[in-house]
């Protein structure tokens, strides 16, 4: 689902991402470590094509990004650390516009149905983004995912700022969007996080990928010693 093949990235003398050679399939939750400046959030521009490669190529299904963009996209969905969202329009208004803007036309029952699968409270569905919370609005951005019927899923810092609850009711979430067959990368610096929910971890060093590794049987102390030594 997600392919990238030997791509770098340069800024005039700097190297943000540097041959990096990545494999994410269907039902793969990917998680990548690393410090800030370590080429995460490259990578994800890379694959959303908001970032030109120097070299090498970025695959969404099979489609190659930098030649093809909008088709690439049409498979995507993207949930920033702040999912940005019209606050003067309600959960249900923000999905049913930005369903539309990819092509997907539904009732008002199925959009609550979207909300609903998410977890979003009933009473929030009429009320204005501008007064739900951070993970009220992670959870409207991937209700938005699922409408738009995205078969990979990039998200970047999506639990920064969430409280204990929040961030246990979205690892859960992203664990079952995982079992329905979607590809997620998502880019974390919460160790104990991404290894609840992975089902692979990587952890990049100055635009490396030096560690790949399953989470099957793996301690998040473990990864955290690792994690130290390889920084």
């Amino acid at each position: 689902m997600l392919q990238a093949i030997n791509l770098t990235k340069t800024y005039n003398s700097h190297t943000a991402l540097s041959s990096l050679d990545l494999n994410i399939d269907k039902g793969e939750v990917f998680c990548l470590l690393g410090q800030n400046g370590a080429g995460k959030t490259t990578t994800i521009n890379l694959f959303l094509g908001f970032a030109s490669p120097t070299s090498g190529q970025a695959l969404v299904n099979g489609i190659e990004v930098a030649n093809n963009a909008e088709q690439a996209r049409k498979h995507l969905a993207y949930i920033p650390e702040v999912v940005m969202l019209y606050p003067h329009l309600s959960s249900m208004e923000n999905l049913d516009f930005f369903s539309r803007l990819a092509g997907f036309e539904y009732t008002p029952k199925q959009l609550q149905d979207f909300l609903a699968r998410v977890g979003l409270q009933h009473e929030a569905y009429e009320k204005r983004m501008g007064g739900h919370s951070k993970g009220m609005r992670q959870k409207v951005g991937i209700a938005i995912a699922l409408a738009k019927n995205a078969d990979v899923l990039l998200m970047d810092e999506p639990t920064s700022g969430l409280d204990p609850k929040a961030t246990a009711e979205f690892t859960e979430l992203v664990k079952d969007l995982g079992k329905e067959g979607k590809a997620v990368l998502m880019a974390t610096h919460d160790i104990f996080n991404a290894v609840e929910l992975g089902t692979t971890i990587g952890i990049m060093r100055r635009g490396e990928l030096i560690h790949q590794m399953p989470t099957s049987n793996l301690m998040a102390t473990d990864v955290q010693k690792l994690y130290l030594e390889t920084i």
